[in-house]
């Protein structure tokens, strides 16, 4: 199969996953209405200049429905406090606490039904109505300056250009956790995170489809890429952070607790990501090198906006060092995956290759909307006699195969 006619069957699969722009709109006006009433007059943290922003698969433009169509969406926001409560005068317990009292008034304000959850980082708020959302809000506060300087250091020390590192450093945060040996004490031993220097980076490596983003800029007659909304961009990317995310989903439909991470996969697809402009060559880059940027020691996945290297850091592997089957179970998905799609440009006619789709990644796509794809008709696939299927590297980056 023509590796031209690949692409558009993954571009077919992604926007069979893809939410509607609408669901994009209405989670950010949730998160704008959020932050209206957390600077509202009477708020008791007015005075600490709040600023919420998205965090997540919605920030980055990979959110895909979920596999069951019941269950809600999730949409992961930060509320920073950007003025008057520092490590060495409030403790977490304190910053997560005001927080939490906010938002219970606004789910009492909008008389909302269920009662908000505390997890170890965040609230949980959850809407029911048309369109279901768990908003899961994260409390933090600006970094010190030193700990910015440290991880700016070693960005641009770890080849990041100088303007990107500072932009993401400038953004790094102390974020509250309950599990903390010092949560309800003062101390300067906070946990840091960065998740909008993260989505920087993110938006970074998607940039480097400079001839497909040139394309999306002209059919929006945007004058520059700041002008569009990431979930617009649409990039190879994004979208093969999507596919990989529901083959992973699909994979584990029976061993949720088993499943690889999606922060893990996002992070590993957007470093072997080299700007490739279609949906195979991008896959076959992101498959075949992924595995290659899993560090042999810990940490194994270091945060690349809060690397584990620096004191407080972050491993978007770190559950493997408790839970070592977990690391085993993403090494033989992602050899799955690569099988998966050497299966999926192999198939010879429609209905193997609508029965490879929705085995493999649970697609709502159907016979019409393939057969709308040049080169794909009611029974057969042309040039099908294996002309080119995805071709990765069937070992497991040269460490990891587990029994």
């Amino acid at each position: 199969m023509k590796q031209q006619l690949i692409s558009k069957i993954l571009e077919s699969i992604a926007e069979s996953l893809e939410l509607p722009d609408s669901a994009y709109e209405r989670a950010r006006s949730r998160y704008e209405d959020m932050a209206r009433w957390l600077r509202r007059d009477g708020a008791n943290c007015k005075i600490n200049k709040p600023h919420i922003f998205p965090q997540g698969s919605f920030r980055l433009g990979t959110a895909t429905y979920p596999v069951d169509e019941n269950a809600p969406y999730d949409l992961d926001l930060a509320c920073e406090l950007t003025e008057g409560i520092f490590p060495h005068t409030h403790t977490q317990c304190y910053l997560k606490r005001l927080i939490g009292k906010e938002i219970e008034a606004y789910r009492d304000y909008n008389s909302i039904k269920s009662p908000i959850e505390e997890k170890h980082r965040c609230w949980r708020l959850k809407y029911a109505d048309d369109l279901s959302f768990y908003m899961d809000i994260v409390p933090c506060i600006p970094a010190d300056s030193s700990k910015r300087a440290e991880i700016l250091n070693y960005l641009i020390r770890s080849g990041v250009g100088e303007s990107l590192s500072q932009a993401i450093s400038g953004l790094t945060v102390n974020i509250t956790d309950d599990r903390h040996p010092e949560y309800d004490q003062i101390c300067d031993r906070w946990l840091i995170s960065n998740p909008e220097g993260y989505a920087r980076w993110f938006e970074s490596r998607a940039r480097l489809a400079e001839q497909f983003l040139a394309e999306r800029i002209k059919l929006y007659e945007a004058a520059n890429i700041e002008e569009l909304p990431t979930f617009m961009w649409k990039t190879p990317l994004q979208r093969c952070v999507q596919i990989l995310k529901r083959h992973r989903d699909q994979t584990f439909k029976d061993n949720h607790e088993l499943k690889p991470a999606s922060i893990l996969i996002t992070t590993l697809a957007a470093k072997a990501y080299n700007g490739e402009s279609n949906l195979y060559d991008a896959m076959n880059s992101i498959l075949s090198n992924m595995g290659n940027y899993v560090n042999k020691e810990f940490p194994k996945v270091p945060n690349p906006a809060n690397p584990k290297r620096i004191d407080g850091g972050e491993d978007f592997a770190d559950k493997w060092l408790k839970k070592p089957e977990l690391e085993k179970h993403f090494w033989n998905w992602l050899e799955k995956a690569k099988s998966d799609f050497q299966k999926l440009g192999a198939s010879v006619d429609l209905e193997e290759l609508l029965e490879d789709i929705r085995s493999g990644f649970s697609s709502r796509i159907n016979a019409k909307s393939l057969e709308r794809i040049e080169g794909i008709s009611s029974n057969k696939i042309e040039d099908s006699l294996y002309t080119g299927p995805i071709v990765v590297n069937s070992k497991p980056s040269g460490r990891h195969l587990v029994q």
